[in-house]
């Protein structure tokens, strides 16, 4: 049995099928010419996210059994071709629930004491002390959009820092944590509103220029979900004109972010913009996370192989 790794995997996971007695190729960065080539090799290919594991990749792919994701969404895995050919897709749903939560929670905090812009205007040599009156999370409310995994860790923390919790989650009936209500209920409601839905055919855009008119001028939009959930036009629009008090974006439409010149001309616009903090979509970047992504995608990959 042979398995492709195409992008980083933590080590222990890789030994862990080593010690299953299946070969580790460890190819990262392949073009998508070259792994379309070798491809026909392996028995499985375990990804993250950078490799597109597309219907051409899978219908080369005469021998493949699985296809792991070391992470949550599977967007970059055409999954209809898959289950055409009868082959596995594995993902680690639970594995980076809490590493994606505190990104959010620490987008929370960043917005509401401009922790990024105070940092950058202390290197700068200033001191604008009256500049960076913030404000609390205690006492405010947080609207979620999804309350699944990662949406119910971050209602965890948020609850107890003090904060109400509202939610819009057509697919939850009852949670344990959060008050569950309309979407345009959780949009007029709260003062931050933070996203943790996939983003599909209904999702695409889900958040646009009449969603930000029902939502308070103070509120602070957190997205470390999927980009293209937020319309960014209409998001840039709110953040320039006040209609939106802040936004902090770990995800975009379009990744990396200079990867067409329209691309690189429309975020260089977004991110001069003072009511914005940003992240190169690094929610699920930390060790501890990685390595329980990295462990449970091999013990799934070596189980689908060795049965």
């Amino acid at each position: 049995m042979k398995v492709l790794i195409s992008d980083g995997l933590d080590k222990q996971g890789i030994e862990l099928l080593k010690a299953a007695g299946i070969t580790v190729d460890e190819k990262v960065g392949l073009p998508p010419e070259e792994l379309l080539k070798i491809i026909p090799e392996y028995d499985a290919i375990i990804v993250r996210s950078a490799t597109k594991v597309t219907k051409e990749v899978i219908e080369a792919g005469k021998n493949l059994k699985a296809i792991g994701r070391a992470g949550v969404g599977l967007d970059n895995v055409d999954q209809a071709a898959a289950k055409a050919r009868n082959i596995k897709v594995m993902n680690t749903p639970s594995a980076t629930s809490v590493t994606v939560a505190e990104l959010a929670l620490g987008m929370m905090l960043g917005c509401a004491r401009s922790i990024p812009q105070a940092t950058q205007s202390l290197k700068e040599g200033k001191w604008e002390k009256k500049a960076f009156k913030g404000f609390e999370l205690f006492g405010k409310t947080l609207g979620l959009i999804g309350i699944g995994r990662i949406g119910t860790e971050l209602a965890k923390r948020a609850k107890a820092m003090g904060m109400q919790v509202v939610a819009y989650d057509p697919f939850v009936k009852t949670h344990e944590i959060a008050e569950l209500m309309g979407l345009d209920e959780v949009l007029a409601k709260s003062d931050f509103i933070s996203l943790h839905l996939p983003k599909t055919e209904q999702s695409k855009h889900m958040l646009g220029k009449d969603q930000f008119a029902k939502m308070k001028p103070s509120a602070v939009l957190v997205n470390c979900a999927r980009g293209g959930v937020v319309e960014e036009n209409a998001l840039y629009e709110a953040l320039s004109t006040g209609k939106l008090k802040a936004a902090a974006l770990d995800v975009f439409e379009t990744e990396p972010v200079n990867k067409t010149p329209e691309a690189t001309e429309f975020y260089a616009r977004l991110f001069k913009l003072p009511n914005l903090i940003a992240t190169p979509h690094i929610g699920a970047q930390t060790g501890e996370g990685q390595r329980r992504a990295g462990i449970g995608i091999a013990e799934a990959v070596r189980d689908t192989l060795k049965s």
